[in-house]
């Protein structure tokens, strides 16, 4: 089986059996009837994922890998908040009277800041010391701006990323304030690794580690009977992950320029509701 599913598999079964349920509590997220949307959920998962050995894309269910790039470009390459600039619609219930997500997620990193060194942007930056001083411990980014938060349309689950060096290897930290499980772990998994492996070749690196820590790890109520029957599935064997090698420039590649090779995965059976 795939490492990616294995984990998802122990999270979940931890999760179920282990973890707190609020369901006698007032919650704030809730389904299209106007139910509240409950959950069952564990503080401060940890999962680590060797990019070399493996790509980290469930098999358990199908991950739609082309529209999580296309997401992570967006935020990270676009800098973008218009939700008109995806080609999915995944971002439309936080969308604002002028189609943006107001000053969250790719906003953030392109709001430029003054180094030492000059002005640059969160990403500007990342690359600037990736490729001029990569034993820094200081590579990171952070986009949960307090100040702003009264402007966003949704606060940033995904918030901050650190990058490491170690010899010639990238290894990368993803902290999540907050995970829909069934929705959205993997989804998050699969475009950090990749945001990782893109770093890691336009700064003449190795690909490491990329490590996701996840302060509430959740799964709806609503979404329990099909966790369940996920985690009975047998995984098929992980996919091999390619990136077009040429690519050298952080701010040319497109989702073209990524691709799964031996990809199977089950068809879910059961559609999984949202809830906002």
């Amino acid at each position: 089986m795939s490492y990616a599913d294995n984990l998802f598999i122990e999270n979940c079964r931890d999760i179920l059996e282990h973890g707190f349920s609020d369901e006698d509590l007032s919650v704030r997220p809730h389904w299209d009837d106007g139910a509240p949307a409950h959950t069952v959920k564990k503080f401060c998962i940890v999962n680590r994922y060797d990019l070399q050995k493996e790509f980290p894309i469930m098999t358990l269910r199908r991950t739609a890998f082309r529209s999580c790039i296309d997401e992570l470009l967006w935020i990270w390459q676009k800098k973008s908040n218009r939700v008109a600039e995806l080609k999915t619609h995944i971002w439309d219930s936080w969308a604002d009277e002028n189609g943006t997500i107001g000053k969250a997620y790719g906003y953030q990193l392109g709001v430029k800041h003054k180094y030492k060194e000059g002005m640059f942007d969160q990403v500007d930056r990342v690359l600037f010391d990736l490729q001029n001083n990569p034993q820094s411990r200081r590579i990171m980014t952070n986009i949960y701006v307090h100040a702003d938060l009264s402007e966003m349309g949704l606060y940033p689950c995904a918030y901050s990323m650190t990058f490491n060096v170690s010899g010639n290897k990238l290894n990368a930290i993803l902290n999540q304030r907050s995970n829909d499980f069934l929705t959205a772990n993997n989804w998050n998994v699969v475009q950090y690794a990749v945001l990782t492996h893109m770093m890691a070749q336009v700064s003449g690196l190795e690909v490491g580690e990329f490590v996701h820590v996840i302060a509430d790890a959740h799964i709806y109520d609503r979404h329990i009977p099909i966790v369940e029957k996920m985690i009975e599935k047998e995984p098929f064997p992980a996919p091999k992950f390619k990136m077009n090698p040429d690519i050298k420039n952080f701010y040319d590649f497109t989702v073209d320029d990524f691709e799964l090779e031996g990809y199977e995965y089950h068809k879910l059976e059961d559609k999984i509701p949202v809830a906002i």
